[in-house]
């Protein structure tokens, strides 16, 4: 395990959650703690997006920049990290944002913190209903971040920087009223666990790893293999500590 690559993305993770809540307490404050949902989605899309920009230019060099246990479980299946690097990562994400909610509790208040808590828009009629419609939006969502992630830091990684985090702004645009936009366990799981506010939390430890596993799929069905068909000196946006290099008779080759 590289212990380098495990403290980028605590430290990555920190940054872009820390970026996200100080949005949520810059709205909390624009509003007088009313709220105002013009506001929110002119402020949050770009807290979380240009934070996790942030984020990569500090450690994505080190580690691949995932900062959220849903990229590291689908460069888990696309092979780029090992088991081992997998694990690391999640507990450094984490850690990450446990202090990241921490830290913009210790600046603002535990209103903040709450109002920062992913809960499903009011969609349906029933609490169920509400949390089975952000259930899917999740899904949805965080597949295309995934085979966004996947498919750009494979062929074009000098663009990784701008696209991935305006993607997750997009993401935001789209989805923080119906489901809060989550598509990062750890983002969610972070302020429940500070505020004690657990209503609904399934959805957002679950959702985003189902939408992985499908947004890899969808990276793999449009990739040809003959796209995997390089030889590549600098490491790889997303890879870890292992570098393979691919023969023309797909004999992988790691050095």
């Amino acid at each position: 395990m590289n212990i380098r690559a495990v403290v980028a993305e605590a430290v990555g993770t920190f940054i872009l959650i820390t970026f996200g809540f100080l949005g949520v307490a810059t709205v909390s404050l624009l509003t007088q703690g009313q709220g105002d949902r013009l506001i929110a989605i002119l402020v949050l899309p770009f807290s979380f997006g240009l934070g996790l920009m942030a984020a990569i230019a500090i450690g994505g060099h080190a580690s691949g920049g995932h900062y959220n246990p849903a990229v590291t479980l689908a460069a888990l299946f696309d092979g780029r990290v090992t088991i081992a690097s997998a694990i690391g990562y999640v507990l450094a994400q984490t850690v990450g944002a446990l202090a990241a909610t921490l830290g913009v509790l210790l600046i603002s208040s535990m209103a903040v913190v709450t109002l920062a808590v992913n809960q499903p828009g009011p969609t349906a009629a029933g609490v169920l209903a509400q949390e089975l419609h952000s259930f899917s939006a999740e899904v949805v969502l965080t597949a295309i971040f995934i085979a966004v992630i996947l498919t750009v830091s494979r062929n074009s990684p000098q663009q990784a920087i701008l696209v991935i985090p305006f993607t997750l702004a997009a993401i935001h645009f789209a989805g923080m009223h119906i489901s809060g936009a989550s598509v990062n366990p750890v983002r969610s799981l972070a302020p429940a666990v500070v505020s004690g506010t657990y209503g609904s939390l399934w959805v957002y430890m679950t959702a985003p790893f189902v939408g992985s596993i499908l947004g890899w799929g969808v990276y793999r069905l449009l990739t040809s293999p003959n796209d995997d068909v390089s030889i590549e000196i600098e490491d790889d946006f997303l890879d870890d500590d292992l570098e393979e290099l691919v023969i023309e008779d797909d004999t992988r080759v790691t050095i």
